[in-house]
Formats: C-alpha cells, sequence, structure tokens
C-alpha cells in the first residue's frame, strides 16, 4: 500500500503495509539512519523520533497511525553546517561514547526542552528515564541538555 508520510518538512510516498514500524521505513526506505534499532519493544529509546511534538518510540509506532503527522528525526534538527543547539552542546560536552543511543537522547532532551523551557538537572533526569546509554555517559548528556537550554535562552 502507498503512504504519504511528513518528515522532517517533506512529504514522502513509501510503499508499506499499514502496520509496518516507522523506524523501519525511516532507516530502509528514507536512508534517515539517525534513530536506531535498539530493543524493538519501544523500552531502550534509540529510536525516539518527534511526532506532533511528541517524543515516540518508532520502532513499535505503526505507520498507518501517522499519516496527518508531522514526524522529526535527528536529521531535521540541524545541518553540519548549522547544527542545533542540542547537536551542538552534546558535541560540546563529550556525551556520546559509542554514539547508539545519542539520536534517541537529543530527540528526547527536545520533546523536555520544548515542553519545559527552563528544566532543572531534576526535570531533565526524569525526562531521559526511559532512554538507556550502556556507555554510562548520563552525566554528560544531562550537562549538554542543561547547556543547550543555556544557549536556547531557557534556563
Amino acid at each position: 500500500m502507498s503512504v504519504s508520510l511528513k518528515v522532517n518538512g517533506t512529504v514522502h510516498r513509501v510503499t508499506a503495509d499499514l502496520d509496518t514500524p516507522l523506524l523501519y521505513v525511516l532507516r530502509n526506505d528514507l536512508g534517515l539512519n539517525g534513530a536506531k534499532f535498539g530493543c524493538g519493544l519501544g523500552q531502550c529509546g534509540a529510536c525516539t523520533v518527534l511526532v506532533d511534538g511528541a517524543a515516540l518510540r518508532s520502532c513499535v509506532m505503526p505507520i498507518g497511525a501517522l499519516t496527518q503527522s508531522e514526524i522529526i528525526t535527528l536529521e531535521g534538527l540541524g545541518t553540519l553546517e548549522h547544527p542545533h543547539p542540542l547537536q551542538s552542546a552534546f558535541i560540546g560536552e563529550q556525551a556520546a561514547q559509542c554514539g547508539y543511543c545519542i539520536a534517541g537522547m537529543i530527540m528526547m532532551a527536545k520533546a523536555i526542552l520544548d515542553r519545559n523551557p527552563h528544566p532543572s538537572e531534576t526535570d531533565v533526569r526524569l525526562g531521559l528515564v526511559g532512554n538507556l546509554c550502556r556507555c554510562g555517559v548520563h552525566n554528560r548528556i544531562v550537562g549538554a541538555i542543561l547547556k543547550a537550554a543555556q544557549a536556547m535562552g531557557r534556563s
């Protein structure tokens, strides 16, 4: 079946079953590899994207439910020439070790800051509870999010 999805401001027509997880379409059909396959159960956060401004797990979200939605992936936040303040802060704080979870962390951070422009450290930590990092760089991730909030004039 042919489905239209608005991803990063562009409408894409893809041929897939309506129950196909968004993650598969992003990676396999659209070549957007920021969101990663982690657990496949929506529990680790590696596949987090924004759907109508809300952070959602793309590995469990069927595309049939998203035909009227605005989907933003890591690739839609910034560019190499003009990175989003969150991307710049993550680089500046060296908030990635292996990098596998980082796209999901950044997308969750974007949702946190959109919802709460002046987060405390506790707010950030609670907001990230569902995003897992096996490398143990959580403190640097939290620091990067707080620094991005400052850079964005939000904290």
